[in-house]
């Protein structure tokens, strides 16, 4: 079962446009009632090395030593999908801390306009 908080590797489709494409890490936002339901999807942020992407409005900075990536990488809330699961790796190759993923849910709060 995949877990919030979790990452793993996505098969996305070739890239057509500015939106994520290629083999690539994504975390898992969707609650986990609806993961370990019989839905076939999950709702996931892209991830990216490229930290200069921390700076826009939002995005949330991961550091490899905490994450288990192999690189500094960014959760960019602006990526926002839903995949079907078979797309992703079967095991996680690393999860969020719950202190950097308070992170990334303000950053949804944020780029969602889902104030209180």
């Amino acid at each position: 079962m995949v877990r919030r908080g979790d990452i793993h590797w996505c098969h996305l489709p070739p890239p057509t446009s500015s939106a994520p494409a290629k083999r690539r890490p994504v975390l898992i936002i969707q609650d986990d009632s609806y993961n370990a339901s019989r839905l076939a999807t999950t709702i996931v942020v892209a991830l990216t090395s490229n930290t200069a992407l921390a700076a826009m409005p939002g995005n949330r900075f991961l550091p490899a030593a905490l994450t288990g990536l192999p690189r500094d990488s960014v959760a960019n809330v602006t990526a926002l999908m839903t995949v079907d699961r078979r797309d992703l790796d079967a095991h996680p190759v690393g999860q969020v801390p719950a202190h950097l993923m308070d992170g990334v849910d303000e950053g949804l709060r944020q780029v969602l306009d889902l104030r209180a």
